[in-house]
């Protein structure tokens, strides 16, 4: 057979989707005031159908249901491949006919219910339809699909039934044979006598997941339900709604005459439309409709719908002799079904802005839209037609604007020309009741002549509506407009500084009211006549004046932040004139804080001793000639924070700060940080200064310090004891000045005078530094030695007990018991130190049996060297005639040469050169002077020369062992260096 074939229509909703609608979006321009905002397209089929019973649209996918129990399914945006999909148990003459179809608004599910009460279900994926068994003997009237999002099955739904029931079920489509299609079904829900449920519409409450808002309609009834559902875990699957309908409080209705028609509508899904979602619930009286408001999200959300809802006639439609038989919604119309007419309603004035009555014979069965794309269509037992929308909402700002709503207006507005109207109209409006700051909010922004606000404003003695309407102004401005933005910006100043001067008159008036006030009398005294004010009102007075002070530290901050975004337009000489005129000093500093003016604020701040804020004026700006005028008296009023401020600039010369830091340094009180410690130790640490005077002044400080604590003086001398920057004579006089006998042991002990660094430990007791300082010089031991001796008499005349000197005296491995001796008391026991002469005596007989060990080695040693003295005069070594130079490989007997034990031989002037060459500086400046000795004698070598020369053998003795950290390839030769790469 033949399938029918969707034709586009050539206009369409200015809304554009995330899936391309069927038709083409038009642009929405100002053009556009001649086209219908609605019209009726027919869809062209390649054949005629018939007995069409329902269709259904959504997400681009178009169900038509034929009464015979065929199902079409048509991709719009593919709409040359077409489903044709018959229903297994309506092919037999008797069984039922179709009677209506439910779609998801995902295109993903469809529900069939026929007349005989089978119910089947469709899923996108498959070309089968499921009967659904559980369903069986409800007629489906109204489905509530699963507002989360969509999967491959329902998840949990409700359905309306003729009989006034709600199911609540959960299909999965299964390709099992035997397995039902619903995971359940549940009655949850019955209406009062069993009235027909031909509405329903689930949605999620925003902020909510658990929150569930539910409408229902029967023939007179309109419900609204938010409450709870049950969650359950995955994989669970179970009733969500069993407990929904028993919370009594959740449920809010309205009622109307009883009636056979009803039906609900819900307007479309937009992601650009900010407005709540619409209802519309066609009943005996008209169309009841409002917006689905979403806070609060409480039982009372239905109360404040049906409040704001209204009621639409069916009287207010043109005559006729028909009653509407289907509505639907789109963003701000209401499209009206009654045979074959269809109207529009615009819901914002109830005005019918579409009325057309198709001419064909055959009736409209009903209306049905694509909430996801926001397309419309018509259909009837053999046709089906789309309802264009071009640029719905163009007219719309007109109605808003006429009912005062300049919010929605403005919003709605497209054209720069809309836009002005609406600010215009608002700004007028604002003026008339009164609403003078919004109105010059608005109006500053609109094209309302300037002359015509301003003097208004000025007329209404309004200042603050006049300011604010000329910062508006100025931001209106572009900045090539450099007149009209400096005008605009001293005016602002000027009546900025009205305001402050106006404000402070106030109060300095109601506080000289306040000190002049006399006493009042007649009044309710305590025991000596005075009111105890335990219970005495607060005084209005007092609020005002608090309210007034408010007043101008907000003008203030205004003020600051005017000047701060606009003093690029503000010309220096006339804004400073004018704050002048007015007598703000407070102001004109922060508008020279703002261009930068520092010199005038610095000064300023320093002459009225705000050091903090002098301080905050210097950080600003990166001349070091200001830092070092105004050091001296900003380190000694506010050191710390001068001291953070001299940090952050590292340019500055801390030679040229030691005056400030000497003169503050001298007014530092006992027990006080000295802040200048802090940036001479940045200067020297970060900074890396060398400079004398900066290490002298950081040692000057240390030493005079009122402490006794010499640990910071130390540390700084023991980190620079190898590259001292400082003066050490000049440290080690303030030491002695000072008494700072650690730091004077130290300096002595850097300057290699031990025995002043020992004898100044000493003269002050301190043993323990003597002995430090005494194994300081490690590489002279008669020095050592000596220090040590010193050290030894003051430890024995100081102790008590000699045992406890003499273990003392044990760290130091060259005194001997005899060295003590001379420093014992005439009249001491030598029962005290026996054991150590004892010692003494046994280390000395070990070191005599040594000794003569050492004798007897040495003599043997004597007469072996005199046997090889004599066998070297016997002694030689058998040169070949062929033999060679092992350095330049020339015959061997070509000239003087020498030979080694080790068969190495070389030529005399060659191994001189080689060993030349390898020995260091001191040993080849040898060999050159004794060669020149050797040419001015003869040319004879002499000696010493052969000694130097003939010493090792170049290739296997201590010269080859020193060079193994050499480089085999010489860097010079890169030819050669290049075949060694890898």
């Amino acid at each position: 057979m033949d399938f029918p074939v969707y034709t586009p229509s050539s206009s369409s909703n200015g809304t554009p989707a995330t899936a391309q609608p069927p038709t083409a979006a038009l642009s929405g321009v100002d053009g556009d005031a001649d086209v219908p905002i609605f019209s009726i397209e027919r869809v062209q089929l390649q054949f005629q159908i018939s007995s069409l019973a329902a269709m259904a649209v959504s997400n681009n996918i178009l169900y038509l249901a034929v009464a015979s129990g065929r199902i079409l399914r048509i991709d719009l945006n593919n709409p040359q491949d077409i489903e044709d999909i018959e229903l297994p148990k309506l092919k037999a003459p008797g069984t039922g006919n179709v009677r209506n179809i439910f779609l998801d608004r995902t295109g993903s599910h469809l529900l069939i219910t026929t007349t005989t009460a089978e119910n089947f279900y469709l899923n996108l994926r498959t070309s089968r339809a499921k009967q659904l068994s559980r369903m069986k003997g409800n007629i489906i009237t109204s489905v509530a699909w699963n507002p989360t999002e969509p999967s491959s099955s329902t998840k949990e739904i409700l359905v309306g039934t003729a009989d006034g029931k709600v199911i609540e079920t959960y299909i999965e489509p299964s390709d099992e044979f035997f397995k039902r299609e619903e995971r359940f079904s549940k009655l949850v829900w019955r209406t009062p006598g069993g009235v027909a449920v031909d509405g329903l519409y689930v949605e999620l409450l925003p902020g909510k997941p658990d929150m569930r808002r539910l409408i229902a309609t029967t023939g007179g009834r309109l419900w609204h339900w938010v409450s709870k559902i049950v969650r359950h875990a995955p994989g669970d699957y179970s009733p969500t709604f069993t407990k929904f309908f028993d919370d009594e409080e959740a449920a809010v209705h309205i009622d109307f005459a009883p009636s056979a028609r009803s039906l609900l509508s819900i307007s479309p899904e937009n992601e650009s439309f900010m407005d709540d979602r619409s209802f519309a619930w066609l009943n005996q009286s008209g169309i009841y409709y409002g917006k689905l408001y979403t806070a609060p999200t409480t039982p009372d959300l239905g109360t404040v719908i049906f409040q704001d809802s209204k009621l639409y006639p069916e009287s207010n439609l043109p005559s006729s002799s028909t009653s509407i038989s289907c509505i639907t919604l789109t963003r701000y119309h209401a499209l009206i079904l009654r045979d074959n007419q269809i109207l529009a309603v615009n819901l914002l004035d109830s005005s019918i802005v579409f009325d057309e009555r198709l001419p064909y014979s055959d009736k409209f069965l009903g209306l049905t839209s694509d909430v996801k794309n926001s397309t419309y269509w018509a259909y009837s037992s053999d046709s089906i037609y789309e309802i264009t929308v071009t640029n719905e909402d163009r007219d719309i700002w007109r109605i808003y604007l006429s009912q005062s709503r300049f919010d929605e207006a403005q919003r709605l507005a497209k054209t720069p020309r809309e836009r002005d109207a609406v600010a215009v109209a608002n700004g007028e409006f604002l003026l008339e009741n009164e609403s003078y700051l919004e109105a010059a909010n608005i109006l500053g922004k609109s094209s309302k002549p300037f002359e015509s606000v301003a003097i208004q404003l000025m007329e209404k003695k309004k200042p603050d509506a006049l300011r604010r309407y000329l910062i508006v102004k100025l931001g209106g401005y572009k900045p090539s407009h450099m007149m009209q933005r400096t005008m605009l910006a001293s005016w602002i100043v000027e009546v900025f500084m009205e305001k402050l001067n106006s404000l402070e008159d106030s109060m300095a008036t109601r506080e000289s009211e306040k000190t002049t006030e006399p006493e009042e009398k007649g009044k309710p005294n305590g025991l000596n006549g005075e009111t105890n004010g335990l219970f005495d009102k607060p005084k209005k007075k007092h609020a005002t004046e608090n309210g007034v002070s408010a007043d101008i530290t907000k003008i203030k901050e205004e003020f600051q932040e005017f000047v701060t975004r606009h003093k690029n337009d503000l010309d220096r000489k006339t804004t400073y004139d004018i704050i002048s005129s007015h007598g703000r000093q407070e102001e004109l500093l922060y508008y020279a804080n703002s261009v930068n003016d520092y010199s005038f604020v610095l000064s300023y701040w320093v002459r009225l001793e705000k050091w903090s804020e002098a301080l905050t004026v210097l950080r600003k700006q990166n001349e070091p000639d200001i830092y070092y005028k105004y050091s001296t008296v900003l380190l000694v009023n506010c050191p710390k924070e001068t001291i953070d401020t001299w940090m952050r600039m590292p340019e500055l010369q801390p030679r040229k700060l030691i005056p400030a830091i000497l003169s503050y340094s001298l007014t530092v009180p006992s027990g006080d940080q000295n802040q200048a410690i802090r940036y001479l130790l940045y200067a020297i640490n970060s900074l890396k200064s060398n400079d004398a005077a900066v290490h002298n002044t950081l040692i000057s400080i240390y030493a005079s310090d009122k402490s006794k604590d010499e640990t910071a003086l130390l540390e700084y001398l023991q980190f620079h004891d190898i590259e001292r920057c400082y003066d050490t004579d000049f440290a080690l006089r303030l030491c002695i000045k000072h008494e700072r006998v650690q730091s004077c042991i130290f300096i002595y002990s850097s300057m290699g005078l031990y025995e002043e660094a020992v004898d100044l430990a000493l003269q002050h007791d301190n043993v323990e530094l003597a002995s430090v300082v005494a194994d300081r010089p490690g590489d002279n031991a008669s020095l050592r030695k000596k220090l040590w001796l010193r050290v030894a008499q003051k430890v024995i005349n100081k102790e008590h007990g000699i045992k406890s000197a003499i273990e003392f005296l044990k760290r130091c491995d060259l005194l001997k018991i005899e060295d003590l001796l001379p420093f014992f008391p005439d009249f001491v026991v030598i029962d005290d130190f026996k054991d150590e002469i004892c010692a003494a005596l046994e280390e000395y007989s070990r070191n005599i049996d040594q000794l003569r060990k050492e004798m007897d080695e040495s003599a043997k040693t004597s007469e072996t060297i005199r046997a090889d003295i004599n066998s070297l005069s016997t002694r030689f070594a058998i040169v070949e005639p062929g033999e060679r130079c092992f350095i330049c490989s020339f015959p061997l007997l070509s000239r003087q040469f020498y030979v080694f034990p080790c068969q190495h031989s070389f030529h005399g002037d060659c191994l001189i050169n080689k060993v030349a060459e390898i020995s260091n500086p001191r040993v080849r400046r040898k060999i050159t002077q004794l060669q020149l000795e050797a040419q001015k004698s003869g040319g004879a070598i002499s000696d010493e020369l052969d000694a130097l020369v003939a010493a090792e053998c170049i290739l296997c003795g201590p010269y080859m062992i020193n060079s193994i950290d050499e480089q085999f390839v010489d860097e010079k030769d890169k030819e050669l260096a290049a075949e060694w790469d890898l």
